[in-house]
Formats: C-alpha cells, structure tokens, sequence
C-alpha cells in the first residue's frame, strides 16, 4: 500500500481534526429545527413565569421555531433545574434560572447538581426590586428610624418571612445581617399570606415585591420604608434605596436563561444574541416594566459571573440566618 507524503498526511490530519468544528458549526447554523423547551420552576401564573412567557414568545419569533414553556415547579425550582442539569447538550432545552437557584444552593444540602457549573450561562433577562413596607402602627417613617426603634425595642418587632429561602425572605436577613437589629421571624407559606398578616398588625415588617404591595402602599394600609436595589426604582421614585441608609445592602429577584453545561458555544451566542435583542425592544421592554422589572443584558461570561457572585453572597445570608429548606 503506497504511504501518503508527510505534507499529505498532515493535510489529511488537519482535515480530520476540524471535521469536529465544522460538525459543531453546522449545527448550530441548523438550529433550531425543531421546537425548544424553556423549563420554569414555578407554577403557571406569577411574574416568573409571565417573564418566561414573554420571552418565549419572543424567541420563537426570532428563531423560527416554537418555545414552550414547561412549568416544572417543586422544591423550591429544584425539579426544574435538575431537568435541564441531565438534559442532552444541545440547545433544545433551556431553564429559567433565577434567585431561588442562587440561594437554593445553600439553603438545600443535598442538591444533587452545582447550579454553577451544572448550567451554562446563556443570558440575563430582568431583575425585580423588592420594597420594605411596615404597618403603620410602627411610628418610623424611615429606614434609619426603624433600626433606631427596633434597637430601641429588641425581640419586639416582628418580621414577615414570605417563605422560607424566597428572595424576600433573604432581604430580610441581609437586612438582619448588616444592621444588626434584633428583628423577630414570623413565617409564612408566601408573600401573600404575608401580607394579610402585615396588614392585620401580626408582624410589623415585611419585604414583598413592589408591583404586590403597591395598592396597599397607595391606600395607606402600608407605608414604603425603601426599595431594595441599589437605585431608586421607577413604580415608587419617591421611595429611596434601602443602600442610602446601608451602604452596600442589594437584595433583588433576578432571571435569565441556561442550559446544560457543554452545549456548543455557537447555540450559547445565538441565544444571547436573541434575547438581548428582545431587552433592547421597546415594546418587550414595557411588558416588563409592566410587572416592575428592569431589562437586565449581559453576556454569557457576565451573567455566569453573576450567578456564581450570587450563590456566593446569598450562601453568607442562608449560613447567618440558620434557614433549612423545609
């Protein structure tokens, strides 16, 4: 058998060995052919899962494929995101990663997945301020006065926790945290529950997302202490930033998109690409608003940072506040 000349052999390797990049190439210019799935760890009906929605409507548009959404809810978004953990790498099945991830990381102690590098980053979508409301019974109008009265009258202040481990319990505690006030919990099974209970004079704080609260705050039922972000937030621009008192202190809900790690860069960058174009959109752009959101674009490396930023300091929180998921 005649032997190939060594420049022909090294040809012939090249060749071969970019046999893999084109496959990958061609493949991500083929996708999708066929529908996507976008898991959501939450029942059908609240803001997370109306942002998913919005953003697979988009997305189907863009790619020429239909996105459904798949409401996987259970243990806290667990389900959902250990769905897509052991999904096939290829793009067609995408989570709705969130701050219950971020958190549930050490909330949860036997996680069988690493939301950091189980799941790859593929874009942020928005993030959502909570608010600080009190009853207006307590007689501060401030944030630097409920930390001097509830100093004042230690273990007397009850605080609202809407659900063991959800963002706005987490805000509290951060609050907790950084302030040192002795604040009493009070737990409830969700934010509306909450509340009622707030509203009845059973606890006297609570964090609840602005778009909830906001005809409560309007009536007088509750009064607005701050917003949780670091900036003052459009739905009550009057109401400053818990951070103008407590240098430092942000506490947000957030979502975006991922997929199972290894899945080809070139459907990763599709994606980003899509979706920020979708955030750039005036008229996605005011949906969101519509349920309080700010856009939130980031590449994949950034949001990957995020997310990992995140874990890292809502893990601090989880171990301060002693929580367990229940």
């Amino acid at each position: 058998m005649k032997l190939p000349h060594r420049r022909q052999f090294l040809h012939l390797a090249a060749g071969a060995a970019a046999l893999p990049a084109f496959s990958r190439i061609a493949r991500a210019q083929a996708y999708p052919s066929r529908p996507v799935r976008l898991v959501v760890g939450f029942p059908p009906g609240g803001p997370t899962d109306i942002s998913a929605r919005l953003i697979a409507q988009w997305l189907s548009e863009r790619l020429g494929q239909q996105v459904v959404v798949d409401n996987r809810p259970g243990a806290g978004s667990n389900i959902g995101a250990a769905a897509v953990v052991n999904s096939a790498a290829d793009g067609y099945t995408l989570l709705l990663v969130t701050a219950a991830n971020a958190i549930n990381a050490t909330l949860y102690e036997n996680l069988n997945f690493d939301i950091v590098r189980d799941i790859a980053p593929v874009a942020s979508m928005t993030q959502y301020p909570a608010v600080m409301v009190v009853n207006p019974s307590i007689p501060a109008k401030t944030v630097p006065e409920l930390i001097a009265y509830a100093k004042a009258n230690p273990g007397k202040v009850n605080i609202g926790l809407g659900g063991v481990g959800s963002s706005f319990h987490v805000a509290g505690e951060l609050f907790k945290m950084m302030t040192g006030v002795n604040l009493v919990n009070v737990s409830y099974r969700g934010t509306a529950p909450m509340i009622t209970g707030l509203l009845g004079g059973h606890v006297q704080v609570g964090f609840d997302g602005i778009q909830s609260s906001l005809e409560h705050v309007r009536a007088g039922k509750l009064r607005a202490l701050a917003v949780t972000t670091t900036g003052r937030s459009e739905a009550l621009p009057e109401i400053p930033a818990v951070g103008e008192f407590v240098p430092g202190y942000e506490a947000r809900s957030w979502n975006g998109i991922g997929v199972a790690k290894n899945t080809p860069t070139e459907i990763v960058n599709r994606l980003n690409k899509e979706i920020n174009a979708g955030l750039a959109d005036p008229n996605l752009r005011a949906r969101f608003a519509e349920l309080g959101a700010a856009v939130l674009p980031l590449s994949p490396a950034d949001f990957g940072k995020f997310i990992a930023d995140e874990t890292e300091k809502w893990g601090k929180v989880v171990k301060f506040s002693g929580a367990k998921a229940e």
